[in-house]
């Protein structure tokens, strides 16, 4: 079997428009479980938002892993320990925070509670709260609040501002942060070099596997990297276009089983003649 490890991205990849897996899906995804391949769930979100899917998936019991932040950090859910780790550069939160000001747009982090914000009431934060199932609580500086080492910032903004802050952001910032949007309000901000293909290719170092046995599916911008790198990079239908430029496949959009239909595509049916 030829791909060992399946990588996920979750918003608008594993999940559909209602952040659900779909039944065809999930059943995919436990037949490639009995078969051995290691699926680990990468997302920009905080572990914390990742858990419930990890749970439904009973990733526990068959040695899946969380890829959060980005890249940031990644779990075994069987033994609950840290396989990679990086943490944001505490002399760099004071600017990230003050650029957000100069923006227009809002910073967030996380704790292990949850958000914390100067914003809290912010539609945009309030859709990251949603999406990971999350509170967000209200700080009056959120430099100030962060005395703890955090894995990434996330700023939040109108998706027409976002562009040209992501543009700003990454002149200011360029050989300090790695800086991806992974929806159009949503700009991920991490340590140097942190994104979801670096960590990966570090787990599979772990494991004695290589690029060639990573099948990966995502669908936005900050999963480009992760989508170059696999072995199989396959786009969901409703990836944006350099994604689908990049990967090796293309399949069905998230409300429509693409995840489960490429895994049984290329990991359920690989072995079986015709």
């Amino acid at each position: 079997m030829q791909y060992k490890v399946l990588a996920l991205d979750l918003d608008g990849t594993l999940t559909d428009s209602k952040k659900q897996i779909t039944p065809r899906t999930e059943a995919a995804l436990r037949k490639a479980a009995a078969k051995g391949v290691r699926i680990v769930l990468a997302s920009g979100r905080p572990t914390v938002g990742v858990q419930p899917l990890a749970e439904q998936l009973d990733l526990a019991e068959n040695g899946g892993c969380i890829l959060s932040y980005n890249g940031g950090r990644i779990v075994d859910c069987k033994t609950g320990q840290t396989l990679v780790q990086h943490a944001f550069p505490p002399v760099l939160v004071g600017p990230v925070c003050e650029f957000a000001h100069e923006a227009g747009i809002v910073a967030l982090t996380y704790d292990a509670r949850g958000i914390l914000t100067e914003e809290p009431d912010n539609p945009y934060v309030q859709e990251e709260a949603r999406i990971n199932g999350i509170p967000a609580r209200k700080v009056d500086n959120l430099a100030s609040a962060v005395t703890f080492p955090v894995n990434k910032f996330l700023l939040v903004g109108d998706p027409e501002r976002m562009p040209h802050a992501e543009e700003l952001m990454q002149q200011r910032f360029a050989g300090k942060l790695s800086i991806y949007r992974s929806q159009p309000f949503f700009i991920e901000t991490m340590p140097l070099g942190v994104e979801k293909a670096a960590s990966l290719a570090l787990l599979l170092r772990t494991m004695g596997l290589f690029d060639k046995n990573l099948m990966a599916c995502g669908d936005g911008w900050n999963d480009l990297p992760m989508i170059q790198y696999a072995g199989m990079g396959v786009a969901m239908g409703n990836a944006v276009p350099p994604v689908k430029a990049a990967a090796d496949y293309v399949t069905a959009d998230n409300d429509h089983d693409g995840v489960g239909l490429a895994v049984e595509k290329f990991i359920l049916e690989e072995e079986e003649p015709g």
